[in-house]
């Protein structure tokens, strides 16, 4: 049996992770909790009655009773504050480090031996408090972003050299943001390197634009932000542990000691398999892609510092 919590489960994200699991029978048991009085519970039916129309035995269900989530063997944490207008930087970390204490304290009660992956933005920070304020070992507790980046990357170089997703291999690594890393040169197409299918301009314009994705939604929506991308990409993630795949997959991981950095989260390589995070891949980065990243980390950094002034207050 497994089984997967979703904090949020009644917001977008929330919602396009548990469908993902449900309607791929990834998991046994899936709950959605929210604060949001029935809510969750109206969604978690809604899917339920869904399942038999494409087969699936799913137990899926809402709640605002953070105890349902015991004996969870992932719980997934997409709650979280978006900026509002009048909002500094450290007006809005400091109330997403409020919820995220709220909920992490929840989930070191009912579910003490669950892995923890974080998506509330901003997230490398955030996965840096969710670890401080639950004590659970760094592979436990590990952030959706580079698997997004990564996703929104390959759609990008699929539009552009009119080929399939399916044979794009690529990796973005960084902070989840405008400094984040795309990797060319560690990128390819059915086993061919990039530049065999796109111009340098090209290549560069795609690059940029994998920066500003996030950011591209939301001007487009006006008000909110993407869901769809990021919610399957949660729900690769917890395939990926829930089967023991060990997928090698970008990920907001804990760097200790690697790429020359330590006492941080960032956007890394990593095998993903049942014990979560069980090896940080080491990858050849040239001097450019190095200073690249080491810009990215610096800016994740200075947002770490604000999170353990805001946990000591």
């Amino acid at each position: 049996m497994s089984k997967v919590s979703v904090i949020g489960g009644a917001g977008f994200v929330g919602q396009i992770v548990a469908f993902g699991l449900t309607k791929s029978e990834v998991v046994d048991e899936v709950v959605l909790v929210d604060i949001i009085e029935d809510k969750p519970q109206g969604i978690g039916l809604d899917m339920r009655e869904s399942t038999p129309i494409y087969g699936s035995d799913v137990n899926i269900y809402g709640t605002n009773d953070y105890s349902q989530m015991a004996g969870s063997d992932i719980v997934v944490v997409t709650a979280g504050m978006p900026r509002k207008p009048g909002m500094d930087r450290m007006d809005l970390l400091k109330v997403n480090v409020n919820i995220c204490n709220a909920v992490v304290s929840q989930i070191k009660q009912y579910a003490p031996n669950a892995i923890i992956i974080y998506v509330a933005n901003p997230v490398d920070v955030l996965t840096y408090a969710a670890k401080e304020i639950s004590g659970f070992p760094a592979h436990k507790v590990f952030g959706m972003a580079g698997v997004l980046d990564t996703a929104r990357y390959r759609a990008f170089i699929a539009m552009e050299a009119n080929v399939s997703t399916k044979d794009i291999r690529a990796m973005v690594l960084g902070g989840h943001g405008d400094s984040m890393v795309p990797l060319p040169r560690y990128t390819s197409i059915g086993g061919l390197p990039l530049s065999h299918f796109l111009s340098e301009e090209k290549i560069e314009a795609i690059v940029k634009r994998t920066r500003t994705g996030g950011g591209e939604i939301v001007s487009l929506l006006k008000t909110g932000s993407a869901y769809y991308a990021p919610g399957m990409a949660v729900a690769e993630m917890v395939e990926a542990i829930v089967r023991d795949q060990k997928r090698v997959l970008p990920v907001v991981a804990y760097l200790d000691n690697k790429y020359g950095f330590s006492d941080v989260y960032a956007g890394a390589p990593v095998i993903l398999g049942r014990n979560g995070v069980e090896k940080v891949l080491e990858i050849d980065l040239t001097e450019e892609e190095m200073r690249a990243y080491s810009e990215s980390i610096s800016h994740v950094k200075a947002g770490v510092e604000d999170v353990k002034t805001l946990l000591r207050e």
